[in-house]
């Protein structure tokens, strides 16, 4: 039976959301509500990347065995299991130790349920259906961390100041939540997903695999200019990258220590909700703004909106305002530009870097170069600002928008501005989201 991909997709994308933004985002701010430092809790939640950053290496296997929907169903399950685990061990003796194997695994768990899942997307639906739900495919991702970052930060705050539980069984009760949930993601998919086809060029076998990945690798590094593009999208996002935890920790840290004092609940509505409608705003208008003018002409004007406006988070460290409104202008400024600014780069790949033999994996490569980037920035981006201090760190932080610029100047352009090979959307969005 044909069943409406309206049935699946916002489920199928939704769920994956959820795994990725609650093990690589909201993990950071649980590990300092438990009492870890800014250096710890920065460093142990941007080692949860690694597994999505490296995804394009295992893809192949996944790809081999069963079908593409009992991938999603199986690792679904794991991931709604995984979570309840977690929620099971916290305040045992040893349980942050635990807990970080859980998480370890869990992120390879999600990176493969990622892969899966794409690929019902790419082979259950033509292309024509493809473009069809690709708005409902990103919107669909995007509720994931309005969910997560939002509504759970927000419910593990309101249960440990309303109801005056401690903060492991603050959030044992999110991790809890987020296990049903999953689970019951799990069983509607086993319902509704189609199985998904077995694309053309799969492979048969490991060593075929292998040679596809050597041949791949191969023919990447022999693309003119390939190391100038390889420099941009590494370093396009690097002040973003060491952004991105800090952040959050600015805004729940005490006055005394340079920070605003918000609650989790604060945060969750200010982070969580303005700033990724701005994000998405934000997107909407550097894409309109990149089909009006084209990307070679304005790629350089583009980072200068992603970069130049972090300054809101400089100011708001020198003068430390208390007013909502002037804190969530800054955050909604800085997310707004982010969205604006990162459409262009999420292009280039596609359009410059991408074209080739294997336009996809090739694809995959230069996103698994963007994560590379944010797992790096956010392992040391902790135990510097502890070694700075808040107003320091964010110099710091506008000191590092300058690789970003040197390399967007310098960016080669070898191929027309032709139609973007077929990526999913989510991948835009989940570079918004961290």
């Amino acid at each position: 039976m044909n069943r409406s991909p309206l049935l699946w997709v916002p489920s199928g994308y939704f769920s994956m959301a959820m795994g990725y933004i609650m093990l690589t985002s909201v993990t950071a701010i649980m590990f300092k509500n438990l009492g870890m430092d800014n250096g710890q809790a920065a460093q142990y939640s941007s080692m949860l990347i690694l597994a999505y950053t490296i995804k394009p290496l295992f893809a192949p296997v996944v790809e081999m065995y069963r079908t593409k929907k009992f991938f999603v169903i199986c690792m679904q399950l794991l991931l709604g299991l995984g979570f309840g685990a977690v929620a099971l061990v916290m305040g045992m003796p040893g349980a942050m130790a635990m807990m970080m194997v859980l998480f370890w695994i869990m992120s390879f768990i999600g990176a493969t349920m990622d892969i899966a899942s794409d690929g019902v997307y790419v082979t259950s639906l033509d292309s024509r259906s493809q473009s069809l739900y690709c708005g409902v495919q990103g919107l669909s991702w995007n509720i994931g961390p309005v969910v997560a970052s939002g509504v759970l930060v927000y419910l593990s705050g309101y249960l440990h100041t309303s109801h005056g539980m401690d903060w492991l069984g603050a959030w044992r009760m999110v991790f809890i939540a987020v296990a049903v949930l999953l689970l019951a993601m799990t069983a509607w998919h086993w319902r509704v997903m189609p199985e998904g086809a077995r694309a053309a060029d799969t492979p048969e076998n490991l060593g075929q695999a292998g040679f596809i990945l050597r041949d791949a690798f191969k023919t990447f590094f022999e693309k003119r200019g390939v190391w100038t593009m390889m420099a941009f999208a590494l370093l396009y996002r690097v002040s973003i990258g060491l952004l991105e935890k800090i952040g959050p920790f600015f805004m729940v840290d005490p006055v005394a220590k340079g920070g605003l004092g918000m609650s989790n609940e604060l945060l969750g509505i200010v982070y969580g909700t303005y700033g990724l409608l701005a994000v998405l705003a934000g997107s909407l208008a550097g894409g309109w703004y990149l089909a009006r003018h084209g990307l070679k002409p304005v790629l350089f004007k583009l980072c200068c909106v992603l970069n130049i406006p972090i300054a809101t988070f400089l100011l708001m460290a020198i003068y430390q305002p208390t007013n909502l409104w002037v804190i969530g202008a800054g955050v909604v400024i800085e997310k707004f530009t982010f969205g604006f600014g990162s459409v262009g780069f999420m292009i280039y790949l596609m359009q410059q870097l991408a074209p080739g033999k294997y336009t996809t994996t090739h694809y995959a490569f230069g996103t698994g170069l963007m994560g590379l980037c944010g797992m790096l920035t956010g392992i040391v981006s902790g135990h510097l600002q502890e070694a700075m201090g808040y107003v320091n760190y964010f110099w710091l932080v506008m000191a590092a928008t300058i690789p970003s610029f040197i390399v967007t100047w310098y960016a080669p352009f070898h191929h027309g501005e032709q139609a973007a090979p077929a990526a999913p959307v989510k991948e835009l969005c989940e570079s918004s989201t961290g």
